[in-house]
């Protein structure tokens, strides 16, 4: 391994947007068998990397008082840690910008830019691929931020296959709601039967199978969709509460959220084909 170095590294962990999300089946595991449209977006949580030469690890900021050992960050520092038998450590500190339960996979893009951070930082040269397997252990949406480009997963998320998409603008609102993935996936009443696309899932009708059930949990959602409705065609995101629309222009985007109702939040960022924490990773070590 080679020696890291000690200054400090800030990296973006990129929100995520589900541009469609079909769910269809469940298996005996408990995961459900789905297929769905990533694409990152350039805002999220910010990280801030120190490496140590002391195995210590620790996550400073804003950790919304979550146990250590609970910590998806500190969880993705450990295991690498361990996988690589590194003897290092790390400060990680927290700018926290997404919400939680809001379906833009704040959680798991924390995980994964630790996961490809401390990679370089601690020289433990593991390919995209090792690194995915480490991560799909902390999280099904892992995987998709090691990836890093836009893609359509199948199976439980998994299974990745990039495409290109061209650059649009999204309207991001959060109703102040945390809805829970784990509620919303074993709930009886999801939809779980919609066929598998054919080859071209551009000409077919898209949505968000969880949508109607987290309207009906969670009418502050409903209203959040039917207030984006009369700007562009609104969705949610993953298992919500995000809601979002697609503008081609960032002015169109912004005069949508200058309107925003005071009870509720948002943001407006372009999409990105590969992910901010990427690029800006490709960039910093280029330039050593």
């Amino acid at each position: 391994m080679t020696h890291a170095s000690t200054a400090p590294l800030t990296l973006i962990a990129p929100a995520k947007l589900n541009l469609f999300l079909h769910i269809n089946g469940r298996r005996k595991d408990g995961y459900h068998e789905l297929e769905t449209l990533f694409t990152f977006l350039e805002f999220g949580d910010d990280l801030t990397f120190t490496v140590n030469n002391e195995p210590n690890i620790t996550v400073t900021g804003d950790t919304n008082g979550i146990e250590l050992a609970d910590n998806l960050i500190y969880k993705a520092a450990r295991l690498l840690q361990q996988h690589c038998d590194c003897q290092q450590g790390a400060s990680i500190k927290l700018l926290k910008r997404l919400p939680m339960g809001g379906g833009v996979g704040g959680g798991s893009s924390d995980a994964a830019t630790t996961l490809l951070a401390l990679n370089k930082l601690w020289g433990c040269d593991l390919s995209l691929t090792e690194l995915a397997q480490l991560g799909v252990k902390l999280g099904a949406d892992v995987p998709v931020f090691i990836n890093g480009h836009t893609a359509i997963a199948h199976g439980i998320g998994e299974q990745l296959e990039n495409i290109e998409l061209p650059q649009s603008w999204f309207c991001v609102v959060h109703p102040g709601q945390h809805v829970s993935t784990a509620k919303i996936f074993t709930h009886p009443d999801l939809k779980r039967d919609t066929p598998k696309l054919k080859a071209d899932w551009q000409t077919e009708n898209l949505g968000n199978d969880c949508e109607a059930l987290v309207k009906k949990l969670c009418p502050e959602v409903e209203k959040a969709l039917q207030w984006l409705l009369k700007y562009a065609p609104s969705k949610m995101t993953g298992t919500g509460a995000c809601c979002f629309a697609e503008f081609s222009t960032e002015a169109q985007a912004q005069q949508v959220l200058a309107q925003l109702p005071e009870k509720w939040t948002g943001f407006v960022a372009s999409s990105a084909t590969l992910s901010p924490a990427h690029t800006a990773l490709n960039a910093h070590f280029e330039m050593k």
